[in-house]
């Protein structure tokens, strides 16, 4: 219709669709993300600021999070409204309890794909030594990985003391009976220690055999290589029951693969309701593949970037996934923003 000739049908149409993006907007309304204390969750937290201001005319607010507060704040105070990455193993029970009782959802099941704990190679030993397939093989030939202190054994490499994951590796250490085969648990002391080992033998291009996880900057680095224990998951009852004990707790460890490390995108009822399913689908749909997630935490290490800086990066150099997370015009809309 032209403009000039019915000025006040032009306007009319102008008014209704401001008063559908107004109402698009206010559907969404205020939502509090809670930005945790390690760099693959800043970096999802700030993509998810980004994204729901420019796309979806949220008014986003981080808070700082960590995995059990966060999520006890969710469960019982309904705040914030989402978190990215929370960690399920801490967990299980609570979270089901609360799903079950309709206070929080889950809103996305993997929204990192490849992640999970376990033991590592660096790529080197492998291309050198393809016939060790599995931990097992591995297990056969601590002369391949010399303890610096004492040449004639091999060194495993575990967690430092404290860490929750120095239980398990002291308890897989005796149910594969690696001190019987030849091998050492070594104590890296620290979390520098235990990259520090790592970096150490990546870049001499030298063998290395220890615990570690995914996503992480040094995995994504160096390429670091997870190995099949060779064996099948013995069991809840073996896992929960003893393998994560103290060792006085733990009188008989069968041999396992490593417990299945799951993560979720959690949001509280209220938010779901709140935002409507437009926001709601965005989180179902929103997946990081592991091997660009640990690139982008490569970035964030070398360039000593921020979560807000990380996701610029990422919006700007990943467009071909995120694009696949929201509709064309959304996606516009962020693009032009950015």
């Amino acid at each position: 219709m032209n403009f000039l000739k019915n000025p006040f049908s032009s306007l009319v149409a102008i008014l209704i669709t401001l008063m559908f993006s107004i109402q698009a907007n206010a559907d969404c309304g205020k939502v509090v993300i809670a930005e945790q204390n390690w760099a693959s969750a800043e970096l999802m937290a700030n993509v998810d600021k980004v994204i729901l201001e420019n796309g979806y005319g949220c008014e986003v607010e981080l808070i700082p999070g960590s995995t059990m507060p966060t999520f006890t704040s969710m469960n019982e105070k309904s705040e914030p409204d989402v978190n990215p990455e929370q960690w399920a193993n801490a967990v299980v029970e609570p979270l089901k309890v609360a799903v079950d009782e309709g206070r929080l959802h889950v809103a996305n099941k993997a929204p990192i794909t490849g992640l999970g704990e376990g033991w590592w190679v660096t790529p080197g030993t492998l291309k050198r030594h393809p016939e060790l397939k599995t931990a097992l093989d591995i297990l056969d030939h601590p002369e391949l990985f010399p303890y610096a202190e004492d040449p004639s054994k091999g060194a495993f490499v575990g967690c430092p003391a404290g860490w929750g994951c120095q239980l398990a590796n002291t308890n897989l250490f005796r149910a594969f009976e690696m001190e019987k085969k030849g091998w050492v648990l070594v104590d890296p002391g620290s979390a520098a220690g235990l990259d520090g080992s790592i970096a150490k033998a990546a870049e001499s291009d030298e063998n290395w055999f220890g615990y570690y996880w995914n996503p992480t900057s040094i995995i994504g680095k160096y390429n670091m290589q997870p190995m099949d224990f060779g064996v099948p998951f013995a069991g809840a009852d073996n896992w929960d029951g003893c393998i994560v004990k103290p060792e006085q707790e733990c009188a008989d460890p069968k041999p396992s693969a490593w417990t299945t490390s799951e993560v979720n995108t959690i949001i509280t009822d209220k938010f779901a309701k709140q935002a409507g399913p437009d926001v709601v689908k965005y989180f179902a749909d929103r997946t990081y593949p592991g091997p660009v997630m640990n690139g982008m935490l490569v970035y964030m290490s070398d360039n000593q970037a921020q979560g807000s800086d990380a996701a610029i990066e990422f919006l700007q150099q990943h467009e071909d996934i995120w694009t696949q997370w929201v509709p064309s015009g959304v996606a516009d809309k962020v693009k032009s923003a950015l």
